[in-house]
């Protein structure tokens, strides 16, 4: 027998039962959070309570228990902005991005930390590297690869010199809009964004604004705050900076590729534990000889290691010498990836562990 279906009212009557169910609960488990942090000890900052570890393992709990109808992703979502806000009850984690305020970086940031974390923008990627060196951020969150245009080269290069440490990383689909004073495109003749995003878009540039110029700035919320003051000109951003900046978005999803992704990594001062699903990134320069590069990924295979991705860079010690920047997949403590890199030999003159972290999330 079919139940009797429910009005309107009773409807509403149920979902304010359950919002204040939920309600007890977030705040039973902020006050559980509260008893790990006087477990640890007094005097400690959110950084020393924060791991990322135990983190990934609890939203990849959510991700296994979801049926629907919420997506993978929103289920995430929520729980991270729970945590987040758990976490920042008495000192909210600081956590540097290339800014100023609504770039991809600032939501990369919101989608790993939440809106908890107190985001600190700043002026270049270099910038971030050196705050969080200082102290002055505990993490920073920096792009380092586009599904569509490759490597970030400058965030590659601060490793060479940078003491910092991965400890995790983001995926981000990135959807470029068209921002203007105006809503048309008649009459930009001038177009800011940051060198990938100019990229990320060319043929769309190339059929809608074949005269305009196309001028790189620092980030693509700079190009925002510059378009804001011009009247013929426009910038490339995401739909947050037009809310920032009080413009319109004249154009949606202009980027060339409909998977264009970008890919962040959270850098920070520490390595952190397992988490059971997890990537090592290592820095790697050989000594010259014939059969270096062979010899140097050959025990990962031996070893049965997956290698996710390698790239070569001036490794800025002499001319004509490389550093390899290498992800594979597993965590550094291992047995199978310490055996691998002992298996390396003298053939290779450095191995760096730049961070072994969580598999990013949806």
């Amino acid at each position: 027998m079919n139940e009797p279906k429910l009005s309107l009212t009773q409807a509403r009557e149920r979902i304010d039962s359950i919002d204040r169910q939920i309600q007890e609960l977030i705040s039973e488990r902020a006050n559980w959070a509260r008893e790990v942090a006087k477990v640890k000890g007094e005097g400690l900052s959110a950084i020393d309570y924060y791991r990322p570890e135990r983190e990934a393992h609890v939203l990849r709990m959510v991700v296994d228990r979801n049926h629907g109808p919420l997506s993978d992703g929103e289920m995430v979502r929520l729980f991270r902005e729970i945590m987040s806000s758990c976490l920042a009850q008495e000192d909210p984690l600081k956590v540097g991005y290339l800014g100023p305020e609504g770039t991809f970086s600032e939501q990369a940031v919101r989608k790993h930390f939440g809106h908890a974390a107190y985001g600190l923008p700043l002026g270049s990627i270099e910038e971030v590297f050196q705050e969080v060196a200082a102290g002055h951020a505990d993490f920073g969150v920096v792009p380092v690869e586009n599904s569509g245009q490759g490597m970030i080269q400058v965030t590659l290069d601060m490793f060479l010199t940078s003491e910092a440490r991965i400890c995790g990383e983001v995926e981000l689909r990135v959807h470029q809009c068209l921002l203007s004073q105006h809503n048309a495109v008649e009459g930009i003749k001038r177009v800011y964004g940051h060198a990938q995003s100019l990229q990320q878009c060319k043929t769309w540039l190339r059929v809608n604004l074949p005269d305009a110029e196309c001028i790189p700035v620092q980030s693509n919320a700079e190009g925002a705050r510059l378009a804001r003051d011009v009247q013929d000109a426009a910038a490339i951003a995401g739909a947050t900076a037009a809310k920032v900046y009080g413009l319109h978005i004249v154009a949606q999803a202009i980027e060339d590729r409909a998977d264009n992704t970008t890919r962040f990594l959270v850098i920070g001062r520490s390595l952190f534990p397992a988490s059971g699903n997890d990537r090592t990134s290592l820095l790697i320069t050989v000594n010259d000889k014939p059969g270096a590069l062979y010899e140097i990924l050959s025990p990962f295979a031996k070893h049965g290691i997956s290698l996710n991705r390698i790239e070569s860079r001036p490794a800025h010690t002499g001319k004509w010498q490389y550093a390899f920047f290498i992800d594979v997949s597993g965590h550094i403590d291992d047995v199978a990836l310490q055996t691998a890199l002992k298996d390396m030999g003298p053939v290779a003159a450095q191995v760096r562990v730049l961070g072994a972290y969580p598999v990013a999330l949806p």
